[in-house]
């Protein structure tokens, strides 16, 4: 009996230690695993963990591959069902057996061949051109805060910062457009406490400028305040309106505090340190005065007489989205038509020069959903503020955002728009896709390599 124990003793023995050299190996393991979630920054709540497990990274310099791979499955989904729409009518077809005693007319034939294939091929074609690839450099990829906070791929979209096309800064002096939904706040904390540190029912700091800057960075619609806005100590009643509208408002009107200049007749164009770029000779008015009223040799640039006369009697209300002293809005005005103009104070006192003249400023960003509802206005205008240096999925929100407002039947003035020639199929298609109807369309050189572009264009009705 003893003989057969022990080899049973040793066997239990053996198996013993086995099972706890396979439970050391296990916790080596376990740590060595647990170490690397941590350096991947599984406990700090990484969004790049998976991107270093898996070594796919959905994000190269902003790009979001996954939104690729779906736009393409999208433009693949609109051909099938196309090849799918034609089969099925070739089948249709050929059950007829006698073609030449059909009843299709040339009228229904060409309704058929727009609605069921021109338009769906169109549509497949704009999604392709919306495309752009990333560019994959070596190194890591930063990300804005809050982006992942989103789960809808059209959220994320909107607000990840669009980058300038020319790789300068824009008319804001940013290299970056912001969308804002209000997220971008939190990333700006600093600046927004800045901006409601004020004694409540005292007077405001002059810091308009602050403000401004957190709306161009994202920071909007900004908090009310309970402080009192400060004014010019020397502040003038306005001129009566038929003198406002073509004449220099008082100086004394405006805070000059935050400017280079410190009156309207330091903003001359002849002046080369005035603290603006854009709209240059738009505080002369006897330039001004020429402006959408006198022929010029350029055929992009239309009258508002030619304008108004492709819908004579309906247009009374419209939008100027631009940059500028609200000159189309006085224009406009004299044929009893009332303009809105948007404006910042970029360098100068755009806004105050607006309403001086007795005409209506919206201090809105190019980042912002315009303040009005759905198909109301009959008219809207832009110039001089969105040309070729836009990145062209923030132009596509934009451009939704004016069909949006714009009513059917009304008027989209692309006046004046410029880009390098390279670029311009690109943004044709941007300002086509909605199928507008052409009144005017014109395209002229404004340099060796960039080209103008201005159209005249009509809202479809698309009733439902």
């Amino acid at each position: 009996m003893r003989i057969l124990c022990f080899p049973k003793y040793r066997f239990s023995k053996i198996l013993g230690m086995f099972q706890i050299v396979l439970g050391v190996l296990v916790v080596i393991v376990s740590v060595s695993s647990l170490l690397r979630f941590y350096s991947a920054g599984f406990f700090m709540h990484n969004e790049d963990i998976c991107k270093q497990f898996y070594g796919v990274q959905d994000v190269y310099e902003g790009f979001d591959v996954v939104s690729l791979s779906s736009r393409v499955n999208e433009v693949l989904d609109k051909m099938l069902t196309l090849q799918e729409k034609l089969e099925s009518t070739v089948q249709g077809l050929e059950k007829n057996k006698d073609l030449s005693k059909g009843n299709v007319s040339m009228l229904e034939y060409k309704k058929f061949i727009e609605e069921e294939v021109i338009q769906p091929l169109y549509s497949a074609h704009i999604t392709l051109r919306q495309i752009r690839l990333p560019r994959v450099e070596n190194g890591t990829t930063s990300e804005d805060p809050l982006i992942n906070t989103f789960v809808t791929e059209e959220i994320k979209k909107y607000i990840t910062p669009k980058e300038n096309r020319v790789g300068k800064k824009n008319i804001y002096g940013s290299e970056k457009i912001y969308n804002t939904i209000g997220h971008g706040c939190v990333s700006m904390k600093e600046q927004l406490q800045t901006y409601m540190d004020y004694d409540i029912g005292s007077f405001c700091k002059d810091d308009w400028n602050v403000a401004q800057n957190l709306m161009i960075k994202g920071c909007d619609p900004l908090p009310r305040r309970r402080c009192l806005t400060r004014a010019s100590k020397l502040y003038q009643k306005p001129y009566p309106i038929n003198e406002s509208l073509w004449r220099i408002p008082d100086g004394r009107n405006v805070r000059w505090s935050n400017y280079l200049c410190r009156n309207f007749e330091c903003l001359s164009s002849k002046n080369p340190k005035r603290g603006y770029s854009k709209c240059t000779g738009c505080f002369e008015m006897e330039k001004e005065k020429l402006k959408w009223v006198t022929n010029t040799s350029l055929p992009t640039d239309f009258l508002i007489k030619d304008a108004l006369g492709v819908k004579p009697g309906e247009i009374r209300i419209g939008l100027d989205f631009g940059i500028g002293t609200g000159t189309f809005a006085a224009r406009m005005r004299e044929h009893n038509v009332t303009i809105v103009t948007t404006a910042l104070n970029l360098g100068a006192p755009f806004n105050e020069m607006i309403a001086l003249r007795g005409l209506i400023p919206l201090y809105v960003t190019l980042n912002q959903r315009l303040p009005f509802f759905d198909n109301t206005m009959d008219l809207i205008h832009t110039t001089g503020f969105m040309d070729g240096w836009i990145d062209l999925q923030l132009m596509d929100f934009i451009l939704f955002d004016w069909d949006r407002i714009l009513r059917p039947g009304g008027l989209l003035w692309i006046d004046r728009f410029f880009c390098n020639r390279k670029d311009l199929d690109d943004y044709m298609y941007m300002f086509l896709q909605f199928r507008y109807k052409k009144h005017k369309w014109a395209i002229s050189p404004k340099s060796k390599d960039e080209v103008f572009l201005s159209a005249l264009l009509e809202k479809p009705p698309r009733s439902l």
